[in-house]
């Protein structure tokens, strides 16, 4: 089984260094199937985000609780020590690919450069991470400067590259939600189904799952991540 109602989560400490725009935190990006929550546990910061409205600035802090929806291009500012719970719809898609990187046009244009901008290293390290998202924010900012001056060509043309970059994906994402998003709807569906005859049967087949953290680098900042797909079932 996988966390409740198929989603994942992970604990998440945004990057500190200054970008270009002297700004410390994270790598702007998009989904475009899933919305994202992040629940403040520590510190303080914003989340910058940008869609057809605008860009908007929203101050985070402990308790600060916020989530967008595809197609948002989001952005985590830290100002002090800003720690964050992420809760993720589609526990699987993510990582399977449902994020875009904001890089400038020509790269997010290409799947090949693309997928060189976005690759970290097999050793990894900050200054990897540290290129690829000052990439992400010279066309982030780009972005932000087109649409403040009314122009949105250039986001829906992210949105257009984004897309024939993710479809190639799509069939396998199909089953990674039909095992997880869509079965637990159906599980659901079933367990009220046999509460509705008085059936408690399920109930007997209880069990605790748990999942130890997994660390590694994130487009945002340091995970801590958890495999809900794959738990240790504790059921003795």
């Amino acid at each position: 089984m996988t966390f409740p109602g198929g989603t994942s989560v992970s604990r998440l400490t945004v990057y500190t260094g200054a970008c270009a725009d002297g700004l410390e935190g994270g790598t702007p990006h998009l989904h475009t199937a899933s919305t994202e929550a992040y629940v403040v546990v520590a510190g303080r910061g914003a989340l910058q985000t940008l869609d057809a409205n605008g860009l908007r600035e929203t101050e985070l802090s402990a308790g600060s609780t916020v989530w967008f929806t595809p197609g948002t291009i989001h952005r985590a500012i830290n100002r002090g020590g800003l720690e964050v719970v992420v809760v993720m719809q589609n526990a699987g898609l993510p990582e399977a690919g449902d994020a875009v990187m904001t890089f400038p046009p020509e790269i997010v244009a290409d799947p090949e450069r693309y997928r060189e901008a976005a690759t970290l290293p097999a050793e990894g390290g900050t200054e990897a991470v540290a290129r690829r998202r000052d990439l992400a924010v010279e066309g982030f900012l780009s972005l932000a400067d087109s649409v403040a001056q009314g122009d949105l060509g250039p986001l829906r043309r992210l949105y257009d590259s984004a897309i024939a970059l993710v479809r190639p994906k799509v069939a396998g994402w199909r089953e990674i939600w039909e095992g997880t998003v869509a079965e637990e709807t159906r599980r659901t569906a079933e367990v009220l189904d046999a509460l509705g005859r008085g059936d408690g049967a399920h109930l007997l087949r209880s069990a605790l799952m748990e999942s130890p953290p997994e660390e590694r680098w994130g487009m945002c900042g340091h995970l801590r991540a958890h495999d809900v797909a794959h738990p240790i079932v504790h059921t003795s």
